[in-house]
Parts: C-alpha cells; sequence; structure tokens
C-alpha cells in the first residue's frame, strides 16, 4: 500500500539557517505516526514543511501521490490535511462555535464530523457559546484539535498536544486521541509525553539534527532502552 504521506530527501533552510538535512518520512495511512526527537532536532520545521508554512529548498512532499511541495498552505489544506500547530491557532476572540465554522473552508462542518470532534469532546459542547480565549489550556487543545477532526480531512498533523497540561487533561486528550486511532484516522504526531506515544504510536521515526536516524515500530522502541539512550540521549519514560 503507498503511504499517504511522503518526504523525500527534504531540505529546508530558514532565513540562513539550514534546519533540515534530506529527510525522508513515509506516514502510512490509517495508522498512528510518532515523530520524536531533542529540542531543536528539526520536528515542528518537519510540520511546518508539510504545510508550506516554510518551503522545502529541495526533496519531495507527496500527500496522496500528488507533490505538494510548491503548493500554498491553504491549498495543502484543501487537499485534506487538517494541521494543529504547537501554539494551538484557535481564535480566542470568536465563540467555541465560531471556531469551529471556520474548520471547513466551504461550508459548515458537516454533521457526521462535527458529532465525532463533539464525541472526542464532549466539554466543548458545553462551552459551544464561549469565548475560546475564556477557556482553559486543555480546552483550548481540545478545540483545536476537535476543529481539526471537523474538517475535511485524511490527514491529522498534531504538534505537541500535551505540552503544558496537566496530567488529567493529558488523559482525556490521550484517550480522545486513542478513539481516534481506533477508527483508523491517520495521524503525524509530535509528542514528548512517553506514555502518550506509547499509547497512541504505531509507527516512530527519531530526529536529530534534521535528519531522521531512525524508522521501526513505536512498540519495539518502547521496549529497548538502551535503544532510546543512544537516539535520544535518555530513556523515553523520563520524558512523562
Amino acid at each position: 500500500m503507498a503511504p499517504l504521506l511522503e518526504l523525500a530527501g527534504v531540505e529546508t533552510h530558514v532565513g540562513r539557517y539550514h534546519i533540515l538535512h534530506g529527510v525522508d518520512l513515509v506516514v502510512p495511512e490509517g495508522k498512528v505516526s510518532v515523530l520524536l526527537g531533542r529540542n531543536g532536532a528539526g520536528k515542528t520545521t518537519t510540520l511546518r514543511t508539510i504545510m508550506g508554512l516554510w518551503r522545502a529548498s529541495r526533496g519531495a512532499i507527496r500527500f496522496a501521490g500528488r507533490e505538494i511541495a510548491a503548493l500554498a498552505t491553504a491549498d495543502i489544506a484543501r487537499l485534506g490535511i487538517a494541521y494543529v500547530p504547537e501554539n494551538m491557532g484557535v481564535f480566542t476572540a470568536l465563540s467555541v462555535g465560531e471556531n469551529f465554522r471556520l474548520a471547513d473552508w466551504r461550508s459548515d462542518p458537516a454533521p457526521a464530523r462535527l458529532e465525532a470532534a463533539m464525541a472526542a469532546f464532549p466539554v466543548l459542547a458545553r462551552k459551544w457559546g464561549d469565548r475560546a480565549g475564556t477557556l482553559s489550556g486543555g480546552q483550548k487543545q481540545m478545540l483545536a484539535i476537535g476543529r481539526a477532526i471537523a474538517s475535511d480531512h485524511r490527514l491529522l498533523i498534531i504538534d505537541e498536544p500535551s505540552k503544558g497540561l496537566a496530567p488529567v487533561m493529558v488523559t482525556q486528550l490521550t484517550d480522545a486521541l486513542a478513539r481516534l486511532k481506533e477508527a483508523r484516522t491517520t495521524i503525524l504526531l509530535v509528542e514528548q509525553n512517553f506514555a502518550m506515544a506509547r499509547r497512541l504510536g504505531d509507527h516512530a521515526a527519531v530526529m536529530e539534527d534534521g535528519r531522521i536516524v531512525h524508522v521501526g515500530g513505536m512498540a519495539a522502541l518502547a521496549e529497548d532502552v538502551s535503544l532510546q539512550t543512544k537516539l535520544l540521549g535518555l530513556s523515553l519514560a523520563s520524558h512523562q
């Protein structure tokens, strides 16, 4: 089966800095792929390059067999890639409901997709009329991911959803993403929380200095402490 998303030899310069040095990455359809690495390894740059927010200076990015590296960000999103950045991208002056209405550029979200988002995060239904700026940090993250679920997507790209959240919110978020996994939603996830990565990930890719240095099953990496230490400098358990 052809991958849903594939990066081949991708290089990215941000200003005068050469950040990605030939990234090769495959995201299979219907699976959760976790991108791991130390701070500054190039994980967020990889996601931003996929979305066209930073332009690849070399290499190919293919989505569903189509080359997308030269497309504008809006056109990439319209192909069916929903992106949840680390800063969430929530419109704080708008209500929760208005944020959801922005999920699909063509119309209001389809009822089935909106129902899936509400099932994943029931608190959002109760907060529907509230300004997004009044939500807690965890609720804003739920809104950002819920809005992505409600979009017309084939791939969810999520950047460090647990960052800065209380443990109880991380557990709720992990449970919701696990339900998406059970529904065979294709997800590319950057995450430092080992418990979340281990539970959700089917595949793992590890970055170092702007390159992919390891690809394999998430379960196998989770069981191999010596490999974790070699690739990440410390065991994944220390990231919890």
